[in-house]
């Protein structure tokens, strides 16, 4: 097996992830993910799809992410990575897809309307 190329987005987030075999090294933006990602949460968020499907340690993972911020980015990148372990092996979608790893989130931010103050809020009405 070579390396798997896989896309995910969400809001304005997009990541490019790249699954070889290694040793479970994550490294985003050229940088280790522990260092890009400062909570534990969002780590755990990354490593999800490896404890589901039980191959922890057995992947390296490179990820090109850019737009949105570090929640949009994180699950960005898990979608992506649960994408490729989808490709690297089929059996694995049985534990992702009910833990909803490979469903897009497809919520996006609502625009603003002409003659309003913001998406939905209106300007202040005053009777005077």
């Amino acid at each position: 097996m070579s390396i798997v190329h896989k896309i995910g987005r969400r809001k304005t987030s997009v990541a490019r992830v790249y699954v070889r075999p290694g040793s479970g090294v994550i490294t985003v933006n050229g940088k280790d993910a522990t260092t890009y990602f400062s909570t534990d949460v969002m780590v755990y968020k990354l490593n999800q799809p490896f404890i589901l499907s039980e191959t922890v340690g057995q992947y390296d993972v490179t990820v090109n992410v850019f737009g949105g911020g570090n929640t949009g980015q994180a699950e960005v990148i898990r979608l992506g990575i649960s994408r490729a372990l989808c490709e690297i092996n089929a059996e694995f979608r049985l534990a992702l897809k009910p833990a909803g790893l490979l469903t897009r989130d497809a919520r996006m931010v609502e625009r603003k309307k002409p003659g309003q103050k913001k998406a939905r809020k209106r300007f202040q009405f005053s009777k005077r």
